[in-house]
């Protein structure tokens, strides 16, 4: 099975404690994802924030608008400097999506690092040709974009 590797980062200009804030409250994940994609937290996560273990379901429409229900496992929680949300179940046979954070001149680097892998073997290598690496940039340049608009009014 073929392993994939995606990283971004980007300039948030807000201290570490506001970034962290924003990106340990699971409620903040629809703010900054595509509409099209249909993505709802179906898990009450009260706003509190993240912690080792914690599972959070989602439902989310990645593939000609049909809702797929996806469970994240948050690990590895390092206050202020990082965490990582894995796949338990979804649309991935493998996803480890590991968020960190840095204290910059005027604000916070955010790193993300995301591997990943497709199922249906060969099938899963021909979609990703196709579309999935397109559509995962076009969900962080979202993202870039609506983190720009939130941190801007900040």
């Amino acid at each position: 099975m073929k392993d994939y590797q995606f990283q971004e980062k980007q300039f948030l200009p807000i201290p570490i404690e506001k970034a962290w804030e924003f990106f340990s409250s699971a409620n903040n994940l629809s703010k900054i994802t595509p509409p099209n994609l249909k993505f709802i937290i179906l898990t009450d996560t009260g706003n509190r924030e993240i912690f080792n273990g914690q599972k959070i379901k989602y439902t989310v429409s990645p593939l000609l608008g049909i809702p797929m229900n996806w469970l994240t496992e948050i690990d590895h929680v390092e206050t202020k400097v990082t965490f990582t949300d894995k796949q338990l179940q979804g649309p991935y046979k493998k996803w480890e999506h590991t968020h960190t954070f840095v204290p910059v001149k005027n604000g916070t680097m955010m790193y993300d690092t995301i591997h990943y892998q497709l199922p249906f073997s060969y099938l899963g290598k021909l979609a990703h040709w196709l579309f999935v690496r397109k559509q995962i940039e076009n969900i962080f340049n979202y993202r870039k974009e609506m983190l720009e608009i939130i941190f801007e009014k900040n």
